[in-house]
């Protein structure tokens, strides 16, 4: 509620770390493993709700819909440890494993009725491919985002080639946007441009406040970041680049969506989407 009293027209589900193998770990059966990840959907599906009823006596463009997406974290996310800003995972790092660790999840996720996917931080061309093959096999129709993190401003965070990541987003007719999420902001415009070089689909951008994570103390490092003001500065130049969807991840708060949504709602940048 929050972010969409913030301006966002799309929110994302809290289920980024949320997986079956995860819950089970602690104790969970299938089952209520299963049906965590659905209240995920429920809930944002429920915060939309109750701000549209809250707001019946305001004209919401109809070209800017609110949108709710179901999050997927890399299997990195899963294992907690700081992998998913490495990329190396080691002897799981198999096409098929991550297919299998993912499967069950994604149907679950798309049966509760998102209506989007959004596979967030991926942080290699493996589980890119995984994800596509997973799409077609599991006949996946809701439209999906494939959004890769960099820690360098040219690969993603494993070392593969960005080029290489966006054009296997961009050859699969399920996947609707591609972009760049929980990556520092300087980096934003160079790969943005590399994206565009592959790509005609929207491009989305959501960065992280730019503070560095701490993948042995589990914790971000503060006073790494930007503020929101230096945050938002860059939305203009991120719009000329040719992002279309654009928000914040990791240490980004409502305060920095109202900016975004203050700065996109200015002149040229009127049809772009705020993303939270």
């Amino acid at each position: 509620m929050d972010y969409l009293e913030a301006g966002a027209n799309i929110i994302i589900t809290a289920s980024y770390q949320a997986t079956i193998q995860g819950f089970e770990s602690k104790g969970f059966s299938k089952e209520q493993s299963e049906n965590l990840l659905t209240k995920s959907v429920e809930i944002a599906r429920e915060a939309r709700e109750m701000f549209l009823q809250e707001h019946l006596d305001q004209s919401i463009p109809a070209q800017k819909p609110i949108l709710v997406a179901a999050s997927i974290g890399s299997y990195g996310a899963y294992l907690a440890d700081g992998s998913e800003y490495s990329g190396d995972y080691g002897e799981a790092g198999t096409k098929e494993f991550l297919k299998d660790f993912h499967r069950r999840r994604l149907q679950v996720l798309a049966e509760a009725g998102p209506d989007l996917i959004a596979f967030e931080t991926i942080p290699n061309k493996l589980e890119a491919q995984a994800y596509v093959e997973l799409l077609e096999e599991c006949n996946i129709h809701i439209p999906a985002w494939f959004s890769f993190n960099s820690k360098d401003g040219v690969n993603i965070v494993s070392g593969d080639s960005l080029i290489e990541c966006a054009t296997i987003a961009d050859k699969c007719a399920k996947v609707g946007a591609v972009g760049i999420n929980c990556t520092p902001p300087r980096f934003i415009h160079g790969l943005i441009l590399s994206i565009r070089k592959v790509t005609d689909k929207p491009i989305l951008i959501y960065p992280n406040s730019g503070e560095r994570y701490d993948g042995e103390k589990k914790e971000w490092v503060e006073s790494t970041g930007v503020s929101d003001g230096d945050f938002v500065s860059y939305v203009n130049e991120w719009c000329k680049d040719g992002a279309a969807l654009i928000g914040g991840c990791c240490r980004t708060t409502p305060n920095t969506i109202r900016a975004i949504h203050r700065t996109l709602n200015q002149g040229s940048n009127a049809q772009k989407l705020p993303v939270a």
